[in-house]
């Protein structure tokens, strides 16, 4: 996993992948799948999610200030339906992470869980916006910190040839997923 320079964290989101927001407070961890999530801002980099007042989630980072994306790969497929069709609210005495057997690793500057075997993760601080919040679901945050897979993501850039299972993935509907692509380099005239 390689720190990534905050200006370059908007690449990590910038082609559109479903996530995993996770969030922690006091105790209490949860993960959720999101689709709605986008760059913002570069210099301080932001980012915005979509996440429904009626979500665990929600309630976590609501009382946190944070949250952490996570971006899964096609390895972890099933994980994300899983996540995303399960509430953690209905898991008694434990959490997604316990339930499913997600391995987990500690975040540098928030407290929410980043989710072992993505290919990319942002830790994110949430910038109050109450009226936005309370009324369309969406949370701007400021990215603090951001690492990638090195094997997928360098200087700058994602290159998934050569690890089809580290390539990320796009929710379609009903369980339905596309992975990214191969890539193409634009031509340069001069």
């Amino acid at each position: 996993m390689n720190a990534i320079k905050l200006q370059n964290a908007y690449r990590l989101l910038n082609h559109g992948p479903t996530v995993l927001i996770s969030s922690a407070h006091n105790g209490k961890q949860n993960i959720m799948a999101a689709a709605w999530v986008m760059p913002l801002d570069f210099d301080p980099p932001k980012v915005t999610v979509v996440i429904d007042k009626n979500t665990y989630t929600r309630e976590l980072i609501e009382v946190s200030e944070t949250f952490a994306i996570n971006v899964p790969c096609v390895a972890q497929t099933d994980v994300v339906q899983k996540v995303g069709t399960n509430s953690g609210r209905d898991l008694q005495g434990t959490d997604k992470f316990v339930e499913y057997g997600l391995d987990a690793f500690a975040s540098t500057h928030i407290t929410a869980p980043l989710l072992q075997g993505c290919v990319a993760w942002l830790e994110c601080k949430i910038i109050p916006e109450p009226h936005i919040q309370n009324t369309y679901d969406l949370f701007i945050a400021e990215v603090v910190a951001a690492y990638a897979d090195e094997r997928v993501f360098s200087n700058g850039h994602w290159h998934f040839d050569g690890h089809p299972d580290l390539r990320t993935i796009h929710h379609v509907a009903g369980g339905h997923f596309f992975a990214t692509g191969e890539s193409h380099q634009a031509g340069h005239e001069d």
